[in-house]
């Protein structure tokens, strides 16, 4: 079936049958000190605590320890002996809530016209109605940094969190990152350099690539004479969108792969006084003394990937990580899209499996993702004074065997774990009879 009829058939489902789903409202404030008991909890800094505990009121955590030395006096205890306690998972670099249907024109809002747009704010388009985030929540990924994609500079991206009426609700943190795509010759195929399909020669890729970084050279330099100098009596917008990141109030994210290129990127990031965090970062594990040396952190997308290069180890994309993390650079674990979201905690599970270990893999989607966002003296972890933001798995849930959200909590407010999933799933099961 052609691949755009098949998504509008889709579109028409989710819209046919998304009436169900309205009666799923974000939850109310908490109102009652929780205490959930007995189960293992994962704290997200690489400590595990068996047969612990974790309390919460008013949003916050407020105790985590051993069960045995609980006060649930005044408090709504729940059992969970047995069972999994994780802070939840955030997903960075995401076009969640930016897109509906690909095919859909109408329901894209994820890029702007043109090469230089510092300008765009990802967070006003961000869509709280999107059928999609609920998905994502019945997994443990209670968070994401919604993201623009497109032309050089793309945009800034915000932090949100997955349960809210309007955007404004949804903010933790607004405009944490300036995003950016590093100008790259087009490779061959295998990863071979050279103008591949393109109709041009290596010479003149290279030249193009050249003049791209010359282009952003000179916007950067322009933006920050701008800021620097006095206030003009016309405002350039773009320019003036540049200020938070050349001051140091905002992350530069970089989406670059190559070896050669991320060192470029990072040198040129160092050359306006800014410390940048490479996305993708397929062949990062080439420098990562250089990366550790600059304190430079990773974004590790699709662990579940060929290799770049036709001569490369073809378990390599699971190894990055890995092997990153235990050079001593702060790595992060992502994947490409929105709708692929809900299987975040299964690519932290892959890279567990090759050399890093569970509680390590763990970090890489939520303490190391908060420390990367800016974000991780609220979140990312199950210590006191941070937002209760957690969910309790009846098993591992980094494994799609286990993983099996029961209950989860945003900033305390109990909230709902049905989704247009479960409620097609219930549908059918009950007209084939199917238990």
């Amino acid at each position: 079936m052609n691949k755009h009829i098949l998504t509008l058939l889709f579109a028409f489902t989710f819209t046919a049958s998304g009436f169900a789903q309205a009666t799923i409202s974000p939850a109310k404030s908490q109102t009652k000190k929780i205490v959930i008991v007995g189960a293992t909890l994962h704290v997200g800094n690489g400590e595990v605590i068996e047969n612990g505990y974790v309390a919460f009121d008013k949003g916050k955590i407020t105790a985590v320890g051993k069960a045995s030395d609980v006060n649930s006096t005044d408090a709504q205890v729940i059992n969970a002996n047995g069972k999994h306690i994780y802070p939840g998972f955030i997903s960075p670099v995401t076009n969640l809530g930016l897109v509906e249907f690909e095919s859909v024109k109408a329901s894209l809002d994820v890029q702007e016209i043109g090469n230089m747009n510092p300008h765009i704010r990802s967070i006003v388009a961000y869509n709280t109605d999107s059928k999609v985030p609920p998905t994502l929540r019945s997994n443990g990924v209670l968070m994401a940094q919604i993201t623009p994609e497109g032309g050089t500079i793309a945009g800034s991206s915000s932090v949100v969190q997955l349960d809210a009426w309007n955007w404004e609700d949804a903010v933790i943190k607004t405009d944490d990152a300036m995003h950016m795509n590093w100008p790259v010759a087009p490779r061959g195929r295998g990863g071979f350099g050279g103008g591949g399909r393109t109709g041009f020669s290596a010479d003149a890729m290279a030249e193009r690539t050249q003049n791209a970084i010359a282009e952003l050279d000179n916007f950067f330099s322009q933006a920050k004479a701008y800021n620097e100098g006095d206030k003009p009596a016309t405002i350039n917008s773009r320019f003036a969108a540049m200020a938070k990141l050349l001051n140091g109030k905002q992350s530069l994210f970089i989406n670059v792969n190559a070896q050669k290129d991320i060192v470029a990127a990072v040198n040129f990031s160092k050359k306006y006084g800014i410390t940048p965090v490479i996305v993708g970062g397929s062949e990062a594990y080439l420098v990562t003394d250089f990366l550790k040396e600059n304190n430079v952190a990773v974004v590790v997308s699709k662990p579940h990937s060929l290799p770049t290069n036709v001569d490369d180890d073809v378990n390599m994309p699971y190894k990055n990580a890995a092997i990153l993390a235990n050079a001593g650079v702060t790595v992060v674990v992502s994947i490409e899209g929105y709708w692929k979201q809900i299987n975040l905690p299964f690519m932290a599970g892959t890279v567990a499996a090759w050399g890093l270990g569970k509680e390590k893999a763990l970090q890489t989607i939520t303490l190391n993702t908060a420390k990367v966002l800016g974000i991780d003296k609220t979140v990312g972890s199950l210590e006191a004074g941070k937002d209760a933001t957690l969910f309790i798995s009846a098993g591992d849930a980094l494994d799609m065997k286990t993983n099996k959200v029961e209950r989860a909590f945003i900033q305390g407010r109990d909230i709902n774990l049905d989704n247009l999933h479960k409620q097609l799933d219930r549908r059918y099961s009950e007209k084939y009879g199917i238990k």
